[in-house]
């Protein structure tokens, strides 16, 4: 659900929950027949600390399920398949709950340090005199406090916020600013289609508000969104950037849950796997150009897997921005890029971009920090299986200079 500029309906473990009731209810098992409980969240509330572990409690899965929170940023979801995927392979597990939650839109204001200071003193006030004083020291400034969003989307160690990243690219890679929109039109065009065949049905649940609002769909889509009409928008980084508000990711609320099961668990409960997943990869690179993360994340899952470009059926490389996207397309293929920095003989290809973010990504649909990992990875499950594809990578860009990449097979 895309934020709109107050806090939305619903908390980080609000969301998980609603998300993770209808799937526990399918399950032929009790919500405590997990293992653990694994969720990925990039920006907990003070209300919520181990957000894990309240929705764990909340979802019935009993006061004895170890639980906990992971954070990597953007791959925060991603994460959490990984550390379930790993604990199960390595025989420690069998049954692991894990996902990723956000909701960007309750993202708290913080006070700047002298505002901070000022409350301290007007708190500590213990006379009439003492309280004059700290009142005579009050400044207008202190009403303006930052969203710490703003604060969150900034690089400390490059000074960086996620956007002039997407430039850096952007000027690396000689994209322009119309390859930028005509990217982004596309994923809202893909997102629209997806909605309108009911392609997302099995992978989105319905959100009820204590209000009784009902939240059937993702509401970022602009189906009637045109090239001339992004063309339009400001650029947020002026008078030459690329980046604008109609071709960067949406700032949105959302969850997402998988279960992950060894065969022995499938056995023992009667399971019905729709796929595996085969290997991970992490990599980290300089926070300037953390957006090309997915590149050197991907290349050792395939050189290790030994695949080449068309043995993956589809991708998702979530959308952070139109720029750093289309950035990594050209580094997939650059010959002097693969030698120089993947140390490879030869570069890995052009990926056709049929196969690419079949049904939109983050910039239509939104890019929910702590649930995107989770969500790309049973997207591209889902679009595997509709499409007849066999494999296929899901791959993200990590604010703070890293990239994740999860190689899958559908059953």
């Amino acid at each position: 659900m895309k934020a709109r500029g107050k806090p939305g309906p619903f908390s980080p473990a609000d969301l998980a929950v609603q998300c993770g009731r209808p799937l526990l209810i399918r399950q032929p098992f009790a919500p405590d027949a997990f293992d653990q409980v694994v969720l990925g969240c990039a920006n907990q509330i003070a209300g919520e600390m181990n957000v894990g572990r309240v929705a764990a409690l909340r979802l019935g899965c009993g006061d004895a399920m170890p639980a906990w929170t992971v954070h990597r940023n953007c791959g925060s979801g991603m994460q959490s398949l990984d550390d379930a995927f790993r604990a199960i392979a390595h025989g420690d597990m069998d049954l692991v709950l894990a996902g990723g939650t956000e909701a960007l839109s309750r993202a708290p204001l913080v006070l700047a340090d002298e505002a901070a200071g000022w409350l301290g003193e007007f708190q500590q006030a213990r006379s009439a005199g003492e309280t004059i004083k700290a009142l005579s020291h009050f400044e207008l400034a202190f009403l303006s406090p930052e969203v710490g969003l703003k604060q969150g989307l900034t690089d400390p160690v490059s000074g960086l916020s996620m956007g002039q990243t997407a430039e850096e690219l952007a000027f690396r890679f000689n994209i322009t600013r119309w390859q930028a929109d005509d990217y982004a039109l596309e994923s809202h065009r893909r997102l629209a289609q997806a909605q309108q065949e009911g392609w997302l049905e099995g992978e989105v649940e319905l959100m009820f508000a204590p209000d009784g609002t009902v939240y059937d769909h993702d509401d970022g889509v602009r189906a009637d969104s045109s090239i001339e009409a992004l063309g339009k928008l400001k650029a947020v980084f002026e008078p030459y950037g690329n980046v604008t508000a109609g071709n960067a990711s949406q700032i949105t609320d959302g969850a997402c849950w998988m279960i992950l099961a060894s065969g022995e668990a499938v056995a023992r409960h009667q399971l019905t796997p729709i796929a595996t997943i085969l290997d991970s990869e992490w990599a980290a690179l300089d926070p300037r150009v953390m957006g090309l993360g997915p590149v050197l994340a991907t290349a050792p899952l395939m050189t290790r897997a030994g695949l080449a470009l068309d043995d993956i059926d589809l991708w998702e490389l979530n959308e952070a921005f139109a720029a750093q996207v289309l950035a990594c397309l050209e580094a997939f293929a650059d010959p002097a890029f693969c030698r120089d920095v993947l140390g490879l003989d030869a570069p890995i290809g052009t990926i056709d971009r049929a196969r690419l973010n079949i049904d939109g990504g983050a910039v239509s649909l939104g890019h929910p920090v702590g649930t995107s990992g989770a969500r790309i990875v049973l997207h591209l499950v889902n679009a595997l299986r509709r499409t007849g594809g066999r494999r296929g990578i899901a791959t993200e860009c990590i604010g703070g200079g890293q990239g994740g990449a999860m190689l899958v097979e559908v059953a």
